[in-house]
Formats: structure tokens, sequence, C-alpha cells
């Protein structure tokens, strides 16, 4: 069952007292005294300004722009709230910095930029992006988004992720990964069907190919995206199937359905058409397409995900993005390639058939085994930082997204280590 969700009143006052909001900034260095004072203005601070003038790479020396990231909305698609505006975004930015500090210690200012024009948002972004080591988009409607984030990727020698695309796409791949495991499935022959077709709709489809799924059939509001259809923008004609399709046939013999979309859009008739075995996961928040309890009494035989906490197998951002951008920035890797991605799934995947410490079996208050109930980690396993962040640093070394040349895997885990004793 699921738990007891919190009221309004304990959500606003959460936010609201002892101090209004979630995030505040910290002083790494003294000011204690007249000569701290000097050193840290003037005149002592001309001293590292001239050093990165000459040479900028030293602003990863002697400022907070190596473990600063920056989590930057226009609020045009936010959680399931839809266009709410840049203002009223703020709250998630803010839980965003909070879980990158929480879970990987990557410090955040939260950005939001009061626009929807695709050219202003790019220009706002290049023009703050030398204060940063990575940038964090986030809750940018489709298909906009998708348009930010090849530009700015492209301009910018700093890693750049939409996280609402690539977070889910690679969460769900090393669910599916641990899934087809577990049933026997081989990937290659999976029957994939994505109900829904926006921004993490289309990364995850993209994800599950280069993993090697050769069948993908997406659905918008309108049905089967196929070659017959007129009104389908560049990224969802990537997923054209040949001919239409019926909801039946589209359903029928399926291995896996990945709902990233709204309540309702598919039924338990459809998953009923589903071959044995099924991989459902029913990802739309905070109410999933279908609720858990309604798809196991249908298909008991399936392997059953969500996007909730509440439930088992939950398909959450926190598992990627704070070690994601902590491995990519610890080797200074100019962007976050396919390579990175699918390095942090496997990882994921990888880490859920560990032993379990006993720590997460008290947090989740019943036993944790690898299998149907879980097949991804949990989001509290202290192991994440050190596993899934050396796998991205070592993939953007080894793709040539990072040009350090001296990196030592075993150290670099040790370092990572300490911040789990």
């Amino acid at each position: 069952m699921p738990k007891k969700a919190v009221t309004d009143k304990e959500a606003l006052d959460y936010h609201q007292f002892p101090q209004p909001g979630k995030i505040s900034v910290e002083v790494t260095k003294p000011v204690a005294t007249q000569k701290d004072l000097s050193m840290a203005y003037t005149p002592g601070v001309a001293v590292p300004c001239l050093k990165i003038e000459k040479n900028p790479d030293d602003a990863y020396k002697y400022t907070a722009k190596s473990n600063l990231v920056a989590v930057i909305s226009n609020g045009t698609a936010v959680l399931g709230l839809g266009n709410i505006g840049a203002l009223a975004s703020k709250p998630v930015m803010e839980g965003k910095g909070v879980l990158f500090k929480s879970f990987s210690g990557l410090d955040s200012f939260d950005i939001e930029v009061d626009t929807e024009s695709v050219d202003r948002f790019c220009s706002v972004v290049s023009a703050i992006a030398p204060t940063f080591g990575g940038i964090n988009l986030e809750d940018i409607k489709a298909p906009e988004c998708f348009e930010i984030e090849r530009r700015l990727v492209e301009e910018l020698d700093i890693p750049v992720m939409h996280d609402d695309q690539h977070g889910t796409a690679v969460i769900s791949t090393a669910a599916i990964l641990n899934a087809c495991e577990l049933t026997g499935k081989k990937i290659e022959k999976l029957k994939i069907v994505v109900v829904g077709a926006g921004a993490a709709a289309i990364s995850c489809a993209r994800l599950y190919r280069h993993v090697g799924v050769k069948n993908i059939l997406m659905l918008d509001s309108k049905g089967i995206v196929h070659k017959g259809r007129s009104d389908l923008n560049d990224y969802k004609r990537e997923f054209c199937a040949d001919t239409y399709l019926t909801h039946k046939e589209i359903f029928e013999g399926a291995d896996v359905v990945v709902g990233l979309s709204r309540p309702g859009t598919f039924s338990v008739e459809d998953i009923k058409l589903m071959c044995a075995n099924p991989i459902i996961f029913t990802l739309a928040n905070p109410t999933p397409e279908i609720m858990p309890d309604e798809t196991k009494k249908a298909r008991p035989d399936a392997i059953v995900a969500t996007g909730r906490s509440d439930f088992a197998n939950q398909v959450n951002n926190v598992l990627g993005f704070p070690f994601i951008f902590r491995g990519a920035m610890d080797v200074r890797a100019k962007k976050i390639n396919i390579e990175m991605k699918i390095a942090a799934a496997r990882a994921l995947a990888n880490l859920a058939k560990q032993e379990i410490p006993e720590y997460l079996h008290e947090i989740h208050g019943r036993k944790l085994e690898y299998g149907a109930e879980y097949i991804i980690p949990s989001p509290f396993d202290k192991r994440l930082v050190v596993e899934v962040s050396a796998a991205v640093a070592e993939a953007a070394i080894e793709s040539g997204s990072s040009e350090m040349s001296d990196f030592d895997i075993d150290a670099y885990k040790a370092e990572l280590a300490k911040r789990i004793q």
C-alpha cells in the first residue's frame, strides 16, 4: 500500500520554516582576521584573477567552478504542473540543488530564466556559463528542450544535460537491463511500446536503441507514430512505424511498455495482450498510467516499476544526475555523451545485483533482494556516488569527452569512497 502523502500545510511549512527556501551559500575560507579579509578580497584576490586571465583553466584551481552546477529552467514543463512560469519553478530548482549536494556533494545555483524564446534562453545560459563546471537543464517543454540542449552542448565546453530527457532514459535503461536478465529476455529481441512522445520518451527510446533494442513502437496523443502521418516533428519521425497499427496490434505480444504520459493512456486490457513475464513501467507522476496494484492483479507475472517512492522499483532521476555530473565534472568532460550515459545505466544495473547493505533494509522497512521487486538500486545506496560516478568518469576518458591523461580509476574510487565513510 502507498504511504500517506504529506498535507499541503506540511509542505508549505517545510519550505517556509525556519527560513524560507531549501538552500543557502556557505563560506569555505576563514574571514576572521584582517589578513583573511585581505586575501579573500582586495588586494589578495587580484593574484588568482591574473592567473585565470593568463590561463582560464586555473579557474578550476582557484574558484568553486569545478564543483558548481547551474540548475536552469524557464518553468515551461514543471513536474506534472505544466507551464507555471519561471518564478513558480524555483522551489523545484532549489530542490534539485538539495539533491545534488546531498547525494554527490556538488554545489549548485538555481537560475530561473523568464523567457520562452529558444534564442534568448540559449543566449542567457551561454553568457553565464563561465561561472559553472556543469549545466543541468530542467523542466523545459518539448520540442524546444531538444533545440536548447543541442545548441548549448555544441556551444559550451562544459557538461550540459537536460535531466528530464536523459535521467529517465538512463534509469529506465538500467531497469530494463535487469528485468530482461530476470525474465530471460534478450535485449535485441524486445518489442518495446513507449507511451508518450515528449522529451523523456524520445530520449528513452534513443538510449534503448543504443543498448541494442531494435523494435520500438511509440504512441502520442493521436495514436501510433507512423510514416503515414503528416503532423510529426523531426524527433517523433525517428521512431515512425512503417504503417498504421491498431491499439491492439501495438500491445499484442509486447515485452515492455514504458509509460511516459498521463493516467489512462493505456489500460489493463492493453497489458493483458502483452507476452509472458511482461515488463511494465508506468512512470507518469504523481499518478501512474495504471496503478501498480491494478497492474499486478491483471498481470501477476509482470515486473512493475513506477516513478513514485511509495512503490517498489522507483525510476527516480536522483539515481542518475548527481553522479553523472559528479563523474563528468571530476574529469572535466566537455560533453555528456552516449557512452557516458550507457556506462551510468550499466553501473546502476550492476549495483542492484550486489549485496545490499543492512541500512537499506532499515530505511525501506523491508528485506531488499535483487529480483522482481528490486531491479534498480535504492536512491539511499551510498555506493552510488562511487560506482556510477566512476563509471561515467572512465567512459568520458575512454570516449574522448575528457582529455585527462593521468586518470587513476582506483584512486578516484577511493577518493569518492571517503564521502560515504
